[in-house]
C-alpha cells in the first residue's frame, strides 16, 4: 500500500464537497459548536480532515461568513492578471516594431 504522501490527489465533484460541508455544519449545529467534526465526517466520507477543513473554510468565505477572497473573485483576478500579461506583451511587441520602423524610415545612413 502506498503512503499518504505518494498517493495521487483525488478530484471531488462540487456536489460531494457541498455534501461534506453540509454534514460538518449539521454536526456542529447538533452539538452547538462553532468548530470540530472534521475528523468524524472526514472519516465517514473517506476524506482527509484537512481537505474537509479547506472545503468548509472556502464555503464560509464564499458565503460571506469569513473574510477572504471568494472563489468568483479569485477567478476574476486570475483572468485580469492573464489579460494584463497579454497586453504588456503586445505593448512590448508594438514598441519594438515602432522602433524598427522609425529607424527604417529615418532616411539617415546606418552606422
Amino acid at each position: 500500500m502506498e503512503s499518504m504522501a505518494k498517493q495521487k490527489p483525488r478530484r471531488f465533484d462540487d456536489e460531494f464537497k457541498e455534501r461534506g460541508v453540509r454534514l460538518v455544519k449539521e454536526w456542529r449545529r447538533a452539538r452547538d459548536r462553532d468548530d470540530g467534526g472534521l475528523t468524524e465526517i472526514g472519516g465517514q466520507l473517506g476524506v482527509h480532515s484537512e481537505t474537509l477543513r479547506n472545503w468548509v473554510n472556502r464555503a464560509e468565505v464564499d458565503g460571506g461568513r469569513r473574510r477572504g477572497t471568494t472563489t468568483a473573485d479569485g477567478q476574476r483576478i486570475a483572468e485580469l492578471e492573464r489579460e494584463v500579461r497579454e497586453l504588456r506583451r503586445a505593448n512590448d511587441i508594438l514598441k519594438a516594431a515602432s522602433v524598427f520602423f522609425a529607424t527604417e524610415l529615418d532616411g539617415r545612413p546606418k552606422r
